[in-house]
């Protein structure tokens, strides 16, 4: 039985990728073991062959992650940067600064919504709280129960995007940079012992940013087991398979 260690960051939205593909791992019967990464770790972990298998790095973002020999296969979703509002939305309906009270920025966002301030300097002069990502929810279910008039900036896929929460707002200069692909990256040595047709299968898996907001969803909100939560994804009760 082939063994293949899964790496990926230990957020829930990396914890739920992870365990969706492992739950392909293992009707193949791959064995399958995880590893929680800090982002300082990744590239080294991959170097050494401490992991076999990424879930997942975003391109081309991340591209300098990959060591020489592996392969990136895949494109499980899209994740991108986002300006939205809460829904309602009410008066937060653009990028008018004259409508708005705060931003509350997710930490993965800020680096995207410096160079997005950079065009929209009235925006500047607001208010900006940064949030970390598990944090996100928690703080934004409070704005909306106040009543604030905030400019969230997000990265999708997010719990925060699940259920309509919020309504994107439209940024078609895309100020906050473009789209990205959340790719797999699989060492060298494991794509030697691991059969081809897994691999054709992992390379045309997709997943897409609304089956990861709801992962991201129900594990950070509530509370439910990454595997728990990629069975009820693979069994087809997480969201319709056509959403």
């Amino acid at each position: 039985m082939t063994q293949l260690i899964i790496g990926h960051l230990y957020t829930s939205l990396h914890a739920g990728c992870a365990s969706a593909v492992a739950r392909v791992l293992e009707a193949h019967d791959v064995e399958v073991d995880f590893l929680d990464l800090d982002p300082d770790d990744v590239a080294e972990t991959l170097e050494s062959g401490e992991v076999d298998l990424l879930v997942s790095a975003w391109f081309p973002r991340d591209a300098g992650l990959v060591p020489d020999g592996a392969r990136v296969i895949g494109d499980l979703y899209q994740p991108r940067a986002s300006f939205a509002a809460l829904t309602p939305m009410g008066a937060v309906n653009n990028l008018d600064a004259t409508q708005v009270e705060r931003l509350i920025v997710a930490e993965d966002a800020r680096e995207a919504l410096d160079g997005a301030l950079k065009r929209l300097p009235a925006l500047s002069s607001l208010p900006i709280e940064v949030v970390g990502e598990a944090a996100l929810y928690g703080r934004l279910e409070k704005a909306r129960a106040a009543g604030e008039k905030v400019l969230v900036a997000a990265m999708q896929p997010h719990a925060v995007f699940h259920h309509n929460f919020l309504t994107l707002v439209d940024d078609p200069d895309e100020l906050l940079g473009g789209e990205l692909s959340a790719r797999m990256v699989l060492t060298g040595p494991a794509a030697a012992r691991t059969d081809s047709d897994l691999i054709d299968e992992l390379s045309e898996m997709m997943l897409g940013n609304k089956v990861m907001s709801a992962l991201d969803y129900v594990i950070a909100v509530e509370e439910q087991d990454p595997e728990e939560a990629a069975e009820s994804w693979q069994r087809g009760r997480l969201i319709p398979r056509d959403a």
